[in-house]
């Protein structure tokens, strides 16, 4: 078997001391995640979070910042993930736009809400992505290089 950790994005949103993230229903039960998803193949990081975070919150991200790389190991063992964590805006919500099979709604958390919710977090990274936004951690986007 070939090892081949899971390659995700992630939107990081504040506004006026609100955090976007969505409910989704998982295997696990409901959970709080960002704006989430897997890179695809052809895709662009920066053309993948603003995908991904337009399909679960019908807001267009734009990316402004990159916040970090993370890898986590499911506590099963089963699955690593890397993710690409981004740091952006967005304006309101595009009126009709239904959300991905499985995001249940789109909600807006502070920190403290966050923390005490922490149980229902999709994984540790949640929570450690908001910590390093307050922080201050912000990377220019040209570190990122797309080779044609």
């Amino acid at each position: 078997m070939v090892w081949r950790p899971h390659v995700t994005v992630a939107a990081v949103v504040e506004q006026h001391g609100r955090y976007l993230l969505v409910e989704e229903q998982t295997e696990d039960g409901i959970r709080i995640n960002q704006p989430a998803g897997h890179w695809e193949p052809g895709e662009r990081l920066l053309d993948a979070v603003v995908r991904e975070a337009l399909e679960e919150t019908a807001h267009a991200f734009v990316p402004t910042h990159l916040l970090g790389i993370y890898n986590w190991t499911r506590p099963a063992g089963d699955i690593t993930y890397l993710r690409f964590a981004f740091i952006g805006t967005v304006d309101k919500p595009l009126a009709g736009r239904q959300l991905d099979e499985g995001i249940l709604r789109a909600v807006w958390m502070t920190y403290d809400e966050m923390r005490a919710d922490a149980s229902r977090h999709r994984s540790p990274l949640v929570l450690r992505c908001v910590e390093d936004h307050r922080a201050g951690r912000r990377f220019p986007l040209d570190l990122l290089i797309h080779h044609e």
